[in-house]
């Protein structure tokens, strides 16, 4: 597990004292997909540099597996780092070296043995499928194997955490479904815990278990990922989600119903097993009201469906009807206006 205790963060900027992080305490769960998630400025690329302490904060402990690395002396942190490995947005490769030459880097570094390199290179050639570039240069690569590079280098010492800094936003979206495809693997068959932080809300929906949402240095939301989509709370987190499941109707919409029924207009809110299920059907048939769908959509966060309605309940059962969605664990609110 990792934890955060307390933690805070400032820097000196032109004499003025700038607050990065204010008073952090969150904990990351072993072997899960974490994403940090928050506009820039928020304090998060500070906050995944404090793991390894490429950042080190003013106050409070950043703990791994039970021990203190605030309290290290530099041998020991150098040590503990060697288990810790790092993807970054812009690929960092070394131009003038092969695929093959970047990989090995770490381990060149660490004091590995030839045979002791490329038996693991040739590894991680096999894992990422790029054995036939491995005698490319970084210039001879498209952007979604260059990254794909840096996660073998990442992975060279067999690390236990994997940081990953805005690591899809330089890829089109086919590349990046591709990248995090191959960071599910990896947390799945090696079973290491991975840290992401990005400002794409279909990242966190595609790969992650947990999600800590972060505004102004403070982390304002956190939770399980679906428990995060299906219930956000705070007005920073609802405009994530909205980016990717609609949490209020278009007033565009709205507009177009006659002023006396926009009253009626609820969301439904389907989750998992009630998403695939004809609870609307059941609904129709047993309850004496009309129901106009104004909008739709649906989608799946880390293998559970989520699906949203906005409709227009109207007759004389309405209350009962509202009550039979429920019991089928739909969720039933009246609903918002985009503005």
């Amino acid at each position: 597990m990792i934890e955060f205790k307390n933690i805070s963060k400032h820097y000196m900027l032109k004499g003025q004292r700038v607050n990065a992080l204010n008073e952090i305490n969150l904990q990351i769960p072993e072997g899960s997909i974490f994403g940090i998630i928050g506009y820039s400025g928020a304090g998060k690329s500070t906050l995944i540099r404090l793991i390894n302490l490429l950042e080190r904060p003013n106050a409070g402990q950043v703990i791994i597996h039970q021990k203190d690395f605030t309290a290290l002396d530099a041998k020991t942190l150098r040590q503990e780092r060697t288990h810790i490995g790092m993807i970054f947005q812009h690929f960092n490769l070394m131009q003038t070296k092969t695929v093959s030459q970047n990989i090995a880097m770490p381990m060149r570094l660490l004091g590995y043995s030839a045979s002791e390199r490329q038996k693991r290179v040739d590894e991680l050639l096999e894992f990422i499928d790029l054995k036939h570039k491995k005698d490319a240069y970084p210039d001879e690569l498209s952007g979604g194997q260059k990254q794909r590079v840096g996660i073998a280098r990442a992975l060279v010492n067999h690390p236990k955490i994997l940081l990953c800094d805005e690591a899809t936003s330089a890829l089109d979206p086919q590349t990046t479904q591709s990248v995090l495809d191959l960071l599910k693997k990896i947390n799945k068959e090696q079973n290491i815990t991975i840290v992401m932080v990005t400002h794409e809300m279909d990242v966190i929906e595609k790969v992650c278990d947990y999600i800590a949402v972060m505004e102004a240095g403070q982390v304002i939301e956190h939770g399980s990922t679906i428990d995060i989509f299906s219930h956000p709370k705070h007005p920073t987190t609802q405009n994530f989600i909205q980016t990717v499941l609609q949490q209020h109707l278009p007033r565009g919409i709205l507009n177009q119903l006659e002023h006396k029924h926009q009253q009626s207009i609820y969301r439904l809110q389907f989750l998992g097993q009630s998403a695939q299920q004809p609870v609307i059907e059941s609904m129709i048939r047993q309850f004496d009201v009309s129901l106009n769908i104004l909008f739709a959509n649906m989608t799946e966060i880390n293998g559970t469906v989520i699906g949203q309605m906005f409709v227009q309940l109207l007759g004389k059962d309405v209350d009962e009807a509202i009550q039979h969605l429920e019991k089928a664990d739909v969720s039933v609110q009246r609903a918002g206006v985009d503005a």
